[in-house]
């Protein structure tokens, strides 16, 4: 007689735990510029940063010299175009989800004070351009009252040979309380308005 014995195994399920997604982070304005300027140079390879501005976030808080979302206007001479890039750590009505290119516009070249600059001379990034700003502008901090959120704007003017990192205490250059003027380039102070 021969017996034949069967066992049964059963292999053991992995269980996978889905590591949870990390909450969504700001970044620097140099970052911003980094993610966007190879689709800027895939769009025109003479592209060059004309502004660069941050958006402060409800759902992504701006600290320390970072937003949640920013804007690059870039430019090309040899298309006469103008194209702006977003970046963004979330998704919104208005903006998408990490790099975004939007429609192209016309450009016919520099017109009034702001410029095109080359990249090479953003040397200083945005943690360092609020530090800066922010021992300038210690008369206007002491004083009593809430102050608005910080907004950053990279612009090149015939006013400095550099780009300049204009910190803002407000959303916009005409709505701001107070605003102090860095040398993206040496990290100087420039100009308190």
């Amino acid at each position: 007689m021969v017996l034949f014995v069967c066992a049964c195994s059963e292999t053991p399920t992995e269980t996978k735990t889905k590591t949870p997604e990390k909450p969504p982070e700001p970044i620097t304005g140099r970052q911003a510029f980094q993610y966007t300027y190879p689709s800027a140079r895939m769009w025109a390879p003479d592209a060059e940063p004309f502004t660069i501005q941050s958006r402060n976030l409800d759902k992504v808080k701006s600290e320390d010299g970072k937003a949640g979302a920013w804007e690059i206007v870039y430019v090309s001479m040899q298309l006469g175009r103008a194209r702006t890039y977003s970046w963004s750590a979330i998704e919104l009505d208005s903006l998408h989800k990490g790099v975004f290119g939007g429609a192209d516009e016309a450009w016919r070249g520099p017109v009034g004070q702001q410029r095109a600059f080359a990249s090479q001379s953003l040397k200083t990034d945005t943690p360092e351009a609020l530090k800066t700003a922010t021992k300038e502008a210690g008369k206007y901090l002491t004083k009593p009252g809430d102050k608005p959120p910080v907004t950053f704007l990279l612009e090149s003017t015939p006013r400095f040979p550099n780009p300049v990192w204009r910190v803002l205490w407000g959303p916009s250059v005409s709505a701001a309380q107070y605003s102090v003027s860095v040398d993206a380039t040496t990290g100087d102070p420039l100009a308190r308005d």
